[in-house]
């Protein structure tokens, strides 16, 4: 993992570095650092070993730029077996996104059986070779991930899988979470489920990541396995793994969208 993280603290603060570049305007953030802020300042302030974090709604209503981000959260509920806490975050006084967390506390499973889908029937991350990565990529480029894909990816419709993993810690000289690694990966189900032949043409509004475990290890495995589309509104989902096995889902909504070179760019909710 390289030492260069997407955020600095300041104080109460949190300073964006240049890797957190989004793909959709080179002065913006990427999503995927937004919701990654706010699943660790829900974690730090409210996660217990006790309590499985199961569901993060993220809404991401604005593209923010490098401005520096202060984050709020609100516990919503708290109860023997249920927490819901709400965070969002803020730049220069504006709101960004905000997100919505349930943790369920851990306990013993029934003895039941239960039907569940067969296993994921894919080589693990050392059998698969890295991605090639386009030759035309900027000078500037540096990696948010490292990507293993199973299959065909980008330019083509069809399902698609991959190993991936992170590259860089969320904060500077702290280690990643197995929740903020989770929650960082989880906007990758929107360009993995909504791009095809024409690449990708969809910036997604939300992500809810569904865990019904942690992930173990630095690797986790994409399958998508919806995406539907009317008039410019898709919604992609895709199942995520561990080495170990399926450990949830990610479910994104999105909306047609084109890249610009500019500074300008309409905001997600116009």
């Amino acid at each position: 993992m390289t030492d260069d993280a997407f955020f600095r603290r300041d104080g109460a603060t949190f300073v964006p570095n240049p890797v957190c570049r989004g793909p959709w305007d080179p002065k913006s953030l990427h999503g995927r650092v937004v919701a990654g802020l706010l699943a660790a300042e829900i974690e730090r302030q409210y996660g217990d070993p006790g309590f499985q974090p199961a569901r993060l709604t993220v809404d991401l209503w604005r593209l923010p730029d490098f401005t520096p981000i202060e984050v709020t959260t609100t516990l919503v509920r708290e109860g023997g077996r249920l927490k819901v806490v709400d965070a969002e975050c803020f730049a220069g006084g504006k709101s960004i996104g905000r997100a919505s967390a349930e943790l369920l506390r851990r306990g013993v499973p029934p003895q039941t059986e239960v039907w569940s889908p067969p296993p994921w029937n894919v080589p693990p991350p050392q059998r698969v070779p890295p991605e090639s990565l386009p030759a035309d990529r900027p000078t500037d480029w540096q990696p948010m991930w490292e990507m293993r894909p199973i299959g065909p990816q980008w330019g083509v419709a069809a399902q698609k899988r991959v190993w991936m993993r992170e590259v860089r810690g969320l904060f500077e000289g702290e280690a990643l979470t197995p929740f903020q690694r989770a929650a960082l990966a989880a906007d990758f189900a929107s360009p993995l489920s909504n791009s095809g032949a024409g690449g990708l043409a969809y910036i997604n509004t939300d992500i809810t990541l569904y865990l019904h475990r942690l992930p173990a290890g630095e690797w986790l495995g994409f399958e998508t396995i919806a995406h539907h589309a009317a008039e410019g509104v898709a919604v992609g989902e895709c199942m995520l793994y561990d080495e170990e096995g399926v450990i949830g889902r990610s479910i994104t909504a999105a909306l047609a969208q084109r890249r610009t070179a500019g500074p300008e760019i309409p905001p997600r909710n116009d």
